[in-house]
């Protein structure tokens, strides 16, 4: 049986082998940004997860710290190139790398990062090496697939719910299915309780998801550690705005148009305003958080399908829930 302290002590343990991890960069102006945005620091969520299922069938997780460290520096680097193109100011809380030094340092940096992560996840036993690379890799696709995606829809008018659910899978489920999957092949599960924790990870990912776009538009600030209304700015064609794209009829629906076609940096404030009253009026918030509800259900069954003990199945379930939940 593994104890919530158990969980924290993982969680200290990925913060203390990424922060005192040496990067071999030269010059400094190549790590600086990485170990700036490796400080920012966060839930840890994926190595975490990966250590946990891991220790879910092996008394010792060290045999994956060192792939779930890649895993977490895939994780930032996806988000420090993101930021890029987002053209965001700030990550949790602090300034973006591109903001603090220039678009040329944060791409750089972030392929340095992509390599350090490859070269961590390839530190495991040599029996499980290729399923791990093939898994990982795959992973890493899917990933750029889903963002790619994300991107384009930015410019379509035609997007629909399912199109919204397979790219955020692609683009934010599969890595925390591959962090539990690969944990629990290291930790010699068989490929019963393997695919089963990939396909929590999976729920799990697109609960996490439609959270995040939730809290872009009503989170607070403070607790959300960047500015709201960032998807809204962007014209991102997240289930909140395929929701209000789909119920807004006649005056509302005008409004919202007429919202989203405001482009300039000195309408930002308005558009989201505007944008954010038709929301209100078409019942956006309630739509997602019952969509939230409805994954985060998904995810849970999963875990009771896992050939664990009850005790372990509601620790598991109970961690997740804390670690995916955001401050509203």
């Amino acid at each position: 049986m593994i104890s919530e302290n158990e969980i924290f002590q993982l969680q200290q343990r990925v913060q203390h082998a990424l922060t005192s991890y040496d990067w071999g960069m030269d010059p400094t102006t190549l790590s600086d940004p990485v170990e700036y945005v490796i400080s920012l620091g966060g839930k840890r969520l994926r190595p975490v997860l990966c250590l946990l299922a891991c220790k879910l069938y092996s008394d010792d997780a060290s045999i994956a710290l060192k792939a779930a460290m890649g895993l977490e520096v895939f994780h930032n680097f996806t988000l420090l190139h993101d930021d890029i193109m987002d053209r965001a100011d700030t990550r949790r809380g602090q300034m973006t790398v591109h903001k603090r030094w220039n678009d040329s340092a944060a791409i750089l940096s972030g392929d340095a990062m992509l390599i350090k992560a490859y070269q961590l996840v390839g530190e495991v036993p040599q029996s499980v090496a290729p399923a791990v690379s093939r898994l990982f890799s795959q992973t890493a696709m899917e990933v750029c697939e889903g963002q790619q995606l994300d991107m384009d829809y930015e410019q379509r008018s035609d997007v629909t719910i399912s199109d919204y659910l397979r790219m955020i899978r692609l683009k934010t489920a599969v890595l925390l299915a591959a962090s539990l999957k690969i944990g629990a092949l290291l930790g010699g599960a068989d490929t019963f309780n393997q695919d089963k924790l990939y396909e929590f990870g999976l729920q799990l990912g697109l609960a996490f998801q439609l959270r995040d776009d939730y809290l872009d538009a009503f989170g607070d600030p403070k607790l959300f550690g960047k500015k709201t209304g960032g998807d809204i700015a962007c014209n991102k064609k997240t289930y909140l705005l395929i929701t209000a794209l789909q119920r807004a009829q006649g005056e509302d629906r005008t409004e919202l148009l007429d919202a989203l076609a405001l482009s300039s940096p000195e309408q930002r404030e308005e558009k989201i305003r505007r944008v954010l009253a038709v929301y209100r009026k078409v019942g956006v918030q309630e739509a997602t958080l019952e969509a939230i509800r409805k994954y985060d259900d998904l995810a849970m069954a999963c875990v009771y399908s896992l050939d664990l003990e009850d005790d372990a199945k509601e620790l598991l379930g109970r961690i997740a829930s804390d670690l995916a939940g955001r401050e509203h």
